[in-house]
């Protein structure tokens, strides 16, 4: 085989030319990195609500209060909460309640055997078919509460008549079936909201309550496990927590008492919404 010397000068040429193209790809790199890294907190970053907000988390520290996508001196203005402003160890059971699906009578047993208040956002459809429960929450000292009579897309609503035509109509109903009137607490429908639909509500009187913490359980066939759930209720909890979970979920009703329970271990107490008004 022969040996062909290699040229000097090419060599020089070869060698800082390939220098240049590593020293390229380095800083590629980084530029990848940094721009990566920006975007990822832009989207963890508090931003002021818009004229369509979708309320949305994110869990950056286990045993802390996620950031949210309006921040609570924001929503102050108009009455608006996702969690308390505290490092007790207090939390908020709430549940949106669309339908009855066979699980309320054992969430609201294992509540009064903890004597947890809660709050029920309710629609219209379960005011005209669980009458029964509606009383039985209102007597067991729980809050129902209006997440609206046909379940809208709010932020789609432009006038204030259509907007608390929604609200007013459940409140009617309500009072109906119990007696009472229901205390002007609302949630909107799958978080979905408007700056304007905040200000309508606290023109009405309303406060609005949001969430700090939730997960997927409203999928009738697509339950979590146990282990799943309590990963995500356990793992996120935080002090002044507005806990989310829905009344339709067999999983919830299935782990609440013991849910409960750990919860209590963790040291936490269980408060009625009425404090953050």
């Amino acid at each position: 085989m022969w040996h062909v010397p290699f040229p000097s000068h090419l060599f020089r040429k070869y060698y800082v030319g390939t220098l240049a193209l590593l020293l390229a790809a380095l800083c590629i790199g980084h530029g990848i990195g940094y721009l990566t890294y920006h975007a990822r907190n832009r989207e963890a970053a508090p931003a002021a609500a818009s004229s369509d907000g979708n309320w949305g988390l994110s869990f950056q520290q286990e045993g802390k209060p996620p950031v949210a996508n309006a921040t609570a001196d924001y929503l102050k203005q108009f009455n608006a909460h996702y969690a308390a402003d505290t490092d007790d160890k207090i939390l908020y059971l709430t549940f949106d309640a669309g339908y009855e699906a066979g699980y309320t009578p054992a969430i609201l047993d294992a509540l009064k055997k903890h004597h947890a208040p809660a709050a029920f956002f309710v629609v219209g459809n379960y005011l005209n078919t669980s009458p029964d429960l509606v009383r039985r929450m209102a007597e067991e000292g729980h809050i129902v509460a209006n997440h609206t009579f046909h379940h809208p897309d709010m932020s789609k609503l432009s006038t204030t008549e259509a907007f608390s035509q929604e609200l007013r109509t459940l409140e009617t109903l309500y009072q109906e079936i119990t007696g009472q009137p229901m205390k002007p607490y609302y949630r909107p429908p799958q978080g979905k909201y408007s700056e304007a639909n905040l200000q309508m509500a606290r023109d009405l009187g309303y406060h609005t309550f949001f969430w700090s913490l939730a997960y997927v359980d409203w999928y009738k066939d697509q339950q979590p496990t146990h282990e799943e759930a309590f990963q995500k209720l356990l793992g996120r909890i935080h002090p002044g927590a507005i806990v989310l979970l829905h009344s339709t979920s067999k999983t919830n009703a299935e782990i609440l008492d013991e849910l409960l329970t750990k919860w209590e271990e963790m040291g936490y107490q269980f408060h009625a919404l009425d404090e953050l008004v």
